[in-house]
């Protein structure tokens, strides 16, 4: 299973409010679908299924407030269109995607990746959050850490900024950081 998480949501911003969901439990999802839709003081966000599978769980319902970090809800990875209870845990969860800041709105690209992951063994992108509708582009910050250093799951490492607000990435899980922007 792969937990669906509230991606950072920018220095000054605390929570979120869950906007819509466009999933219901049960339904099919493939790796990258929007599933469902943040709102805060200053941005709208887009958070995206982590695996394809069942979206098997919804944690928290339309309208509830959620802090970074906080699991929305869960995806059985692998599973048929019925949700299921014992599907592999998947260590690496990739946060939401975005426009990248010189690319093609339509062309979400890696940032980063991470590697090894502790289970797979392999490499996991951190890629671009989505930033709201009206965000095309966004400036890579100070990388925090260095091609190389070795990093924990959720350490942050880069901040992205626009001119509406400024996106925290952290690290989708534990390894080795390979930066490529």
């Amino acid at each position: 299973m792969a937990d669906i998480l509230t991606p950072a949501l920018g220095e000054s911003v605390t929570e979120a409010t869950i906007g819509k969901w466009t999933k219901k439990a049960g339904d099919p999802v493939k790796k990258d679908e929007v599933l469902v839709e943040l709102e805060t003081d200053k941005v709208s966000l887009e958070v995206v299924s982590p695996a394809d599978g069942v979206l098997s769980e919804i944690k928290a319902p339309d309208g509830e407030t959620v802090t970074p970090g906080a699991v929305l809800g869960v995806v059985s990875e692998g599973a048929s269109a019925s949700p299921a209870a014992d599907a592999p845990k998947a260590e690496a969860k990739a946060p939401p995607k975005s426009e990248p800041a010189p690319a093609p709105a339509a062309e979400p690209a890696p940032a980063a990746a991470a590697a090894p992951a502790a289970a797979s063994g392999g490499t996991v992108p951190i890629m671009t959050p989505t930033m709201g509708e009206s965000v095309a582009e966004g400036s890579m910050g100070t990388w925090l850490k260095k091609s190389g250093d070795t990093v924990a799951r959720d350490e942050m490492l880069v901040e992205i900024e626009t001119d509406k607000v400024a996106v925290e990435v952290s690290a989708p899980a534990a390894g080795v950081l390979t930066i490529e922007a």
